[in-house]
């Protein structure tokens, strides 16, 4: 049996790997990956790659063997999501992958949101396949902002449509903590996990931990859905990205994005990281 990360050179994939090869000796991990060359440094450590790709379901065929454990990382392009995801859940199913373990969204099917949309489709086509599973529902990434500090800095500013609704963020290595303790423990098949911070945050405190960290006065200024959107498309992001984000702000406002459910801490044994720890981070690698 092995333990299979799809996506394996992803931001998140990457993680998921280093926490495994911390327990598990490399020869039982799999890295499924579309470029080898990318995945080089995990062969060189001992992982097994196997070359597959979401939109060539042929591919895939090889990606799964009965008996792994399999993390299903989702795939990064928006709106092509649902095809993707059923061609990876056929091919697992068809090799009687004893887990899949999936990354969804935080609330699952009650996620209201756009971008949670192919996020719902896709547990239940796992649902439906009969596979055992474990539905990973992570929460926002704490580094969807903090990763972003160069404009707010720039202009002093957060800006947002998410009104006062809280955000309970974790960062990437804290769910890959979470993925990595299913996918080597016991009694997780059919379980769905709420992953999220343990402290809730609003994009007012937000701004001022930035403020904190970098000695610069520094707000949130609140703005209407459509002003945001102009705001976005106007830096560069195409307008479907941008209405996809500006929609995730009126969840936020809805509390959507706010449960502190304690499943991620209990998960990885001990608590998620802090929202100032981040951005501590993030500004003195700026």
């Amino acid at each position: 049996m092995s333990i299979v990360v799809t996506g394996a050179t992803g931001e998140l994939g990457r993680l998921v790997v280093e926490r495994l090869l911390d327990t598990v000796p490399a020869g039982r991990i799999v890295a499924v990956v579309r470029d080898k060359e990318k995945a080089a440094p995990l062969a060189a450590r001992g992982v097994e790659l196997r070359i597959a790709d979401y939109d060539r379901p042929e591919t895939l065929a090889g990606a799964f063997r009965a008996g792994d454990r399999v993390l299903m990382i989702s795939a990064s392009e928006v709106g092509r999501r649902v095809p993707q995801h059923t061609a990876l859940i056929e091919a697992a199913k068809a090799a009687r992958v004893a887990q899949l373990a999936y990354t969804g969204v935080l609330g699952g099917p009650d996620a209201d949101f756009l971008l949670a949309a192919e996020h719902k489709v896709t547990e239940q086509l796992i649902l439906d396949s009969g596979l055992p599973h474990t539905f990973l529902r992570n929460g926002w990434y704490t580094e969807n902002y903090t990763a972003n500090l160069g404009p707010v800095l720039e202009h002093g500013a957060v800006v947002g449509n998410a009104g006062d609704g809280r955000i309970a963020s974790a960062t990437r290595a804290d769910y890959a903590d979470a993925a990595a303790a299913v996918l080597t423990g016991e009694g997780h098949l059919g379980a769905a996990y709420e992953l999220s911070g343990d402290v809730s945050w609003s994009l007012d405190e937000y701004a001022a931990v930035v403020a904190a960290a970098t000695g610069k006065e520094i707000t949130y200024k609140r703005v209407p859905a459509a002003v945001h959107q102009e705001i976005l498309v106007g830096a560069g992001l195409p307008e479907p990205f941008a209405a996809i984000l500006v929609d995730v702000d009126e969840a936020i406002a809805r509390g959507l994005l706010a449960g502190t459910s304690g499943d991620l801490a209990r998960l990885i044994g001990r608590p998620a990281t802090p929202l100032a720890d981040t951005v501590a981070s993030a500004v003195a690698s700026a």
